[in-house]
């Protein structure tokens, strides 16, 4: 019985141990502040071996609310961290030479396990920072934490946070993936299955890589959120809107009128944004579509910013009130050239 891996097998694993290697040159992930004060927004990228971006900027926001300041020479990580992607590089060519299946396994799992590490190290590093906080700070607000999102999108009093893979860490991400699914696939050819069938779990990592940012709306926490054109609370649950971007970043609005205002003041290339929601007036809190909306407006609704439209998920529960308000029917075309 053959124990060696398969030349294809062999030139992928080249391939991401060459990677390896060059995602030393790139930060691994990058966590990006927005707040009204900062237009242009602020930076961190966590490189191999370092902190870069905004840290002087953002070290002197964190002394206000009682973080710790950040320090590339306070982490233990980037001092290991560009020696243990260096190995498993190395380690990746040892086995595209030595091609025995059980030393390409190893490898692959090890690689897995340090990246489920990694990432709960970054976790706990997260947390840490936003819990442990200095009881003399100039600003404290009771139960209050600032730990960043792990990835995604969160809030923190007025910053948006948004945590994301950086270049090197997609060059992870893949080498994962491809790992992952040339092993399978090796396991599946040991096993005398199907080559049809292995052949075709190939392409999983590209079908991932090409699969679109998840575009669901994000709930609206009313009485919390804070609306992003007019910067007031978001608190009528009768109304609402939200716009996600085709990178899933979140930008939340009391009103169709601050939706449309911020839509025409041109932030966001048309290209950017993956998708508009509205609040629907008859169920409150829920998000629907803008372009399947039906909308209604009259001076009779009263919405936060004087926009006066209510929308409905269907015809039947608009109509109701189409005939109580005595409104208008119109298009989400309308509202955004009003």
């Amino acid at each position: 019985m053959n124990n060696n891996i398969s030349p294809r097998a062999r030139i992928i694993t080249i391939i991401c141990a060459v990677a390896l290697g060059v995602s030393l040159l790139f930060p691994l992930w990058r966590i990006d502040l927005t707040a009204p004060q900062y237009p242009e927004g602020l930076g961190l990228k966590i490189y191999p071996h370092k902190i870069g971006g905004d840290v002087e900027i953002v070290n002197g926001l964190n002394h206000y609310i009682g973080m710790r300041t950040l320090h590339t020479e306070d982490f233990f990580e980037f001092i290991i961290l560009p020696y243990l992607i260096g190995m498993f590089a190395l380690f990746g060519l040892i086995a595209a030479f030595v091609r025995k299946r059980w030393f390409f396994y190893t490898w692959v799992a090890l690689f897995v396990a340090f990246g489920i590490i990694a990432m709960f190290d970054f976790y706990r590093w997260e947390y840490n920072y936003g819990h442990n906080l200095d009881p003399n700070a100039a600003i404290i607000v009771p139960g209050m934490a600032y730990q960043p999102p792990l990835i995604g999108f969160k809030q923190l009093l007025n910053f948006g946070a948004y945590s994301f893979p950086d270049v090197g860490g997609y060059i992870f991400i893949i080498v994962g993936l491809l790992l992952v699914v040339t092993g399978f696939l090796e396991w599946k050819k040991s096993s005398r299955q199907s080559t049809l069938a292995a052949n075709s779990i190939l392409f999983l990592p590209l079908m991932l890589l090409l699969q679109s940012c998840d575009t669901a709306p994000e709930p609206i926490v009313f009485g919390k959120d804070q609306c992003h054109f007019c910067k007031m609370i978001i608190s009528d649950r009768n109304f609402g809107a939200e716009l996600v971007t085709t990178k899933s970043k979140v930008y939340k609005f009391d009103d169709t009128h601050c939706l449309a205002s911020f839509l025409k003041s041109n932030y966001l290339k048309k290209k950017e944004i993956a998708a508009l929601y509205i609040v629907d007036y008859a169920q409150k809190e829920k998000l629907i579509p803008a372009e399947t909306a039906f909308l209604i407006k009259a001076d009779k609704i009263r919405s936060p910013m004087a926009g006066n439209v209510a929308a409905f998920e269907t015809e039947v529960s608009m109509k109701s009130f189409q005939n109580l308000w005595n409104a208008i029917v119109i298009k989400w075309e309308d509202v955004v050239q009003q």
